[in-house]
């Protein structure tokens, strides 16, 4: 930290009893910790306009103050104070001097206090992946939970898939990751706690034949058009409809692949096939779409929170106790 002093002296200011050199200009001063001592010295005389009240208000003799006055004049090369027998003041110079003073000092204090304020992980971003459906179950638990305790954290969210959100924790783009289980792990060693399990349901148009039953089972829907999961995502909510199927023996007539479960609902809507998608998903309350529970036993959907092992900042840690205040979490060691 640098602080810099320019200018030249009136010819009055040179007239005093310390026999200042004339500055020189354009100089930089460095302030130290001991430099910066002297400014709350120069401070309190400024404050109180007399040594003797100065230096009982600082705990310390009157010489001693005078000389670390004297050796901060010296430092700067400017006269602060004019001095007499009867009386102290500050010079047009010491009062620019005392309002930029000020003005350093507070903004050390505040460095300092946001300093300790992100040590202690109540300030600074944290940055979040969540896949799509954690917007209709756990993810409004987890903000609230995290802001209740954490307020000023900024959140950073992203929606992704659970691949690219595995990717991003490689590449530490994100902290953490809210995403479906199972995972392949391969070159990233993550820590991850389960936050949900559930099962699934399909969703059909308002206007299907089978809108007024209350259970579907899976062969009833052997002529539908199925809304999919892409099988290049290889993993999570991919694997589950595809281990529900296997179990059923069914085999989908697949008309068009979505990425987002939001995506998939809109395409029901609009009559474009059926979808599985995880229980959770009916809080999505959408014109054209009912959603009904499914006679089979399917698979359960499981949701987690991930980041990388080892890895424990405070605002990350405050998360991850926000977690485990809030939810009936299973610790996963994979």
């Amino acid at each position: 930290m640098r602080l810099y002093g320019v200018g030249s002296r009136d010819k009055e200011d040179t007239e005093d009893n310390y026999n200042h050199q004339p500055p020189t200009t354009n100089y930089q001063l460095p302030i130290t910790i001991m430099e910066l001592r002297h400014l709350r010295y120069f401070i309190a005389v400024a404050e109180e306009l007399n040594f003797s009240r100065a230096a009982e208000r600082l705990h310390m003799a009157q010489p001693p103050l005078s000389q670390q006055i004297r050796d901060l004049e010296a430092e700067i090369e400017v006269r602060l104070f004019d001095r007499t027998k009867r009386r102290v003041e500050l010079t047009v110079a010491g009062r620019v001097f005392l309002e930029k003073v000020r003005q350093l000092l507070r903004q050390i204090e505040q460095a300092v206090e946001a300093a300790q304020r992100a040590s202690r992980g109540e300030i600074g971003p944290l940055s979040l992946g969540f896949n799509s459906s954690a917007t209709y179950s756990v993810l409004p638990t987890l903000l609230k939970a995290f802001r209740e305790r954490c307020p000023e954290v900024v959140l950073d969210l992203h929606e992704l898939t659970t691949p690219q959100q595995i990717l991003q924790l490689q590449q530490q783009q994100i902290d953490a990751g809210i995403l479906y289980l199972p995972i392949d792990l391969e070159e990233i060693e993550l820590e991850i706690v389960s936050v949900l399990k559930e099962g699934m349901a399909i969703a059909i148009p308002e206007t299907h034949p089978l809108a007024t039953s209350t259970q579907i089972s899976i062969r009833a829907l052997s002529q539908e058009l199925f809304v999919l999961p892409p099988a290049r995502l290889g993993s999570g909510l991919y694997n589950q409809i595809r281990q529900f199927f296997q179990q059923t023996e069914f085999s989908p007539i697949a008309v068009q692949e979505a990425i987002q479960l939001q995506t998939s609902i809109s395409l029901v809507a609009g009559g474009v096939g059926v979808a599985l998608v995880p229980s959770s998903l009916q809080n999505l309350q959408r014109a054209g779409v009912i959603y009904r529970s499914l006679i089979e036993p399917t698979p359960e959907i499981e949701i987690a929170v991930a980041w990388r092992k080892g890895e424990r900042s405070p605002i990350l840690q405050h998360f991850i106790d926000s977690i485990y205040e809030h939810f009936s979490v299973e610790m996963l060691h994979v």
